[in-house]
């Protein structure tokens, strides 16, 4: 079995990866007591590269093609090594395939909330998620920097640096762009190409090269949530008053399904009543003025003197009988409407003299004065 398995060693002349898995970016082909034949095919295909190792150090470097190992082709490791058999004999060395095809749909998000000063808002704590693509752009940087000799690597090695690097840069590229929270989601695209940019170098310095960068969704905390939720709803309202004319509308179906209906919702007859006129004074529009005259009663300031109806004051005509009238004046006693130019009020006898004066100092007082202004005494 032993001399099996050396003849077996001595005769390996295809040298190839067939990657069956998703996720695998490093690939080292069987090395353990196996020498390659000089003149053995290396096959690499599309989105491989393949790396030769000799003594811990990186020989000679394959893309995608179909290659004979010998001198020519191995330029580097034939430097590196001194053959004794004319170059015919076999020869070890370390083999890595790595996978350079685009590794889509990798998720990001952020575990911890992001803490951003926004003009408007103040400090907020911001969430965000999306999705990325990569690829493996430098073979030699990722094997000095990332994978090592590990035998096999894949990509969740590695996608939880490079989300810890997202969220670092993201951070700072808000914090550059000072969008108000507002106008975030107006800018997604944005965002996500000046993120890209800036991401790609931080990529590059592993070896690798981002393809592509999305921001799915920045939410705002839940409390900012439910006040810009608020803010939608009034602006969905639009005209306040319309809207109370609807509350109102539909408060009446469930105020009638009470005892004794309207006026047993809770307060009685004189509660319905004052319900009553709320809810007049709330479907009145604007300017009507029959809601007007229920809100402000008029009082009449006075009387025409053909027919007797009530008129507002400074009335020229009467509003029942169309006969113009005298502007009429009160009486400064007792305040009865008075004929202009009368001397004596018929209900008080009170003279109507435009000037009066005190009876104890002889000072002249106005004509609605009720005590004297400089000796303080009762005007008769």
């Amino acid at each position: 079995m032993g001399l099996f398995n050396f003849a077996k060693n001595q005769f390996i002349d295809v040298i190839e990866w067939l990657d069956d898995s998703q996720d695998t970016m490093v690939y080292r082909f069987p090395v353990n007591q196996q020498e390659i034949k000089m003149g053995a095919q290396l096959t690499v295909r599309e989105s491989q590269a393949a790396v030769f190792i000799n003594e811990g150090k990186a020989a000679d470097t394959f893309g995608p093609g179909l290659y004979t190992l010998s001198t020519q082709n191995l330029p580097i490791l034939t430097t590196l090594r001194s053959w004794p058999y004319g170059f015919n004999s076999p020869f070890k060395a370390e083999v890595y395939f790595y996978n350079i095809k685009q590794f889509t749909d990798q998720k990001w998000g952020t575990e911890n909330p992001i803490m951003l000063r926004d003009a408007d808002l103040g400090i907020l704590r911001l969430r965000a998620f999306g999705i990325y693509s990569f690829h493996l752009n430098d073979p030699l940087v990722f094997l000095r920097k990332i994978s090592g000799t590990n035998g096999e690597f894949n990509v969740d090695g590695i996608t939880g640096q490079l989300k810890r690097m997202i969220i670092s840069g993201l951070t700072d590229l808000l914090g550059e762009l000072k969008i108000p929270a507002f106008d975030l989601a107006a800018n997604y695209d944005e965002i996500s190409e000046k993120a890209h940019q800036k991401l790609d170098v931080k990529f590059g310095e592993l070896g690798l090269q981002l393809d592509a960068f999305y921001i799915e969704n920045i939410s705002l905390p839940k409390e900012v949530e439910n006040m810009l939720d608020k803010r939608t709803e009034m602006g969905l309202v639009g005209n306040v008053s319309q809207y109370a004319q609807f509350q109102a509308a539909n408060s009446i179906p469930d105020a009638a399904k009470n005892a004794g209906g309207l006026a047993g919702a809770g307060i009685g007859l004189g509660a319905g009543a004052v319900m009553g006129s709320a809810f007049y004074q709330t479907f009145a529009q604007p300017g009507d003025s029959k809601a007007a005259f229920a809100q402000q009663p008029v009082t009449p300031a006075a009387v025409c003197p053909e027919c007797g109806a009530g008129m507002e004051g400074g009335s020229k005509f009467c509003p029942k009988c169309g006969k113009p009238v005298n502007q009429m004046v009160k009486c400064m006693k007792c305040g009865a409407m008075l004929q202009p130019g009368s001397k004596f009020c018929p209900e008080c006898g009170a003279a109507q003299t435009t000037q009066r004066t005190c009876a104890q100092c002889g000072i002249e007082l106005k004509a609605e004065a009720k005590f004297c202004p400089q000796c303080g005494a009762k005007v008769e």
